[in-house]
């Protein structure tokens, strides 16, 4: 918008098109009133519009992981970038984790075999990370596309089919693409990256467990999430530390197995000597990065940190946690109902999250569905798939939430710790042989 004065005369007609002012002589100016001023405005659009949009296969900001692959495609993998160099790293680091995802591992997961053998194409040498992306390729070896053919014409109720024609009006048929959890591979590759690099660097350990499948529901207290091992975890098929509860979980799961049919679980994840301080306020906090993380594995349903929803049955003097100074002169808090996260920040205690996981959706049981030409029809899948999920969903969940620490810590690092901390609030971030002369 332009206005100005001369002391040329006031000529309406001399406004040409285009023009975006007007001109006027300091009398016509005390003439005009309030309501014959007329000041025309002319806006100028960009030449070009450029949108972005992100395509939700990249996951972290400093330590990076983009997954890519479907499921009966040639194959699947990711690439991990912002990874330190100078880190032993090989196959055999990523291959321990994928044999605890892979299919097959017993009769309450999927029959699909395959081995899941992984090879990093890109960002070692001599067994060692160059700091450059780091590639893994996972090849699909035992494929039936010829199972999803009734699948191509109906969709699986509750399943991504439909979704995934709503959004892309295309998707790919066998196996679910995208949508299938062999996908995870790629997630659960990085994250074993991630565990070995925490481990390293803070003497952090990430660990899942099966606390609930369908109405076997593992009691509170059952398990010390500060003693449970990994070798507890694994001395059994469900993946529940509690052998009596275990075997009541794999019952539930052989009564539905038997039948064609599915059911739930729920998973719970705690960190264990996770360092203060990670975690950014106000919408990058620590609890909210790992919601959308392990929200975000396929057959997610729901998410709890600490006291999760319990926590509402308390009152504020129930629920709080009260601090202390321990033996070791350390700021503690007697109760751990925050969870560990306190305000979107680690206070230093064991985190601990629950995550819902729902019924497989593709059964063996009649259903009643539409095709994609909108009729309605009735659905019996084939296929191989878990009658429960949650076995299979530990190193998953375990993944996703290494990864997030670890990307939390690296921002951690750049933000607070590039130049010397305040010893009398902050601790360093490395493990330390003692602090106030005791081992730690």
């Amino acid at each position: 918008m332009a206005f100005s004065l001369s002391s040329k005369p006031f000529d309406r007609a001399s406004l040409a098109d285009g023009d975006s002012g007007f001109r006027m002589n300091k009398s016509d100016l005390r003439r005009l009133s309030v309501s014959t001023l007329h000041i025309s405005t002319r806006y100028k659009a960009p030449k070009t519009l450029e949108v972005r949009a992100g395509s939700g296969n990249t996951f972290g900001t400093v330590f990076r992981v983009t997954t890519f692959g479907e499921s009966h495609g040639g194959g699947v993998g990711c690439v991990i970038d912002g990874c330190p160099p100078r880190i032993p790293l090989s196959e055999a680091d990523m291959q321990v984790e994928l044999d605890r995802r892979r299919p097959g591992q017993s009769r309450i997961t999927t029959p699909r075999k395959e081995t899941d053998t992984c090879s990093i194409i890109s960002g070692i040498s001599e067994g060692m990370t160059t700091g450059t992306p780091i590639a893994v390729v996972v090849p699909n070896t035992d494929q039936r596309g010829h199972d999803y053919t009734e699948m191509s014409m109906a969709y699986r109720p509750s399943h991504a089919d439909a979704t995934y024609d709503f959004k892309y009006g295309v998707r790919s048929v066998q196996g679910g693409g995208r949508s299938s959890a062999r996908e995870t591979i790629g997630r659960v590759a990085a994250g074993a990256v991630a565990k070995k690099l925490l481990k390293i660097k803070t003497g952090t350990e990430v660990l899942a467990y099966v606390s609930q499948v369908h109405k076997v529901v593992l009691p509170e207290g059952v398990v010390d999430n500060e003693m449970v091992t990994l070798d507890q975890i694994e001395s059994n098929i469900v993946r529940c530390p509690d052998p009596v509860y275990a075997d009541k979980m794999i019952d539930a799961i052989d009564a539905v197995r038997v039948r064609g049919d599915s059911v739930g679980g729920v998973v719970t994840c705690i960190v264990r000597n996770v360092p203060r301080g990670l975690g950014t306020p106000v919408f990058d906090k620590l609890e909210a990065e790992l919601a959308k993380a392990v929200m975000s594995l396929p057959a997610t349903k729901g998410f709890e940190i600490g006291s999760g929803f319990s926590g509402t049955f308390l009152t504020g003097s129930e629920h709080n946690d009260e601090f202390y100074t321990d033996e070791h002169g350390r700021i503690r808090t007697r109760s751990n109902r925050s969870g560990g996260i306190q305000g979107g920040i680690s206070n230093g205690e064991t985190i601990t999250m629950k995550i819902a996981f729902k019924p497989t959706s593709t059964i063996a049981k009649k259903q009643h569905t539409v095709t994609r030409d909108k009729k309605e029809t009735e659905l019996i899948a084939r296929g191989r798939h878990d009658p429960c999920v949650v076995p299979r969903a530990v190193p998953m969940v375990e993944a996703m939430v290494a990864l997030v620490v670890l990307d939390q810590l690296m921002l951690q690092y750049a933000q607070c710790e590039m130049f010397p901390i305040n010893p009398a609030l902050q601790e360093p971030l490395e493990p330390v042989e003692s602090i106030a002369g005791q081992p730690v």
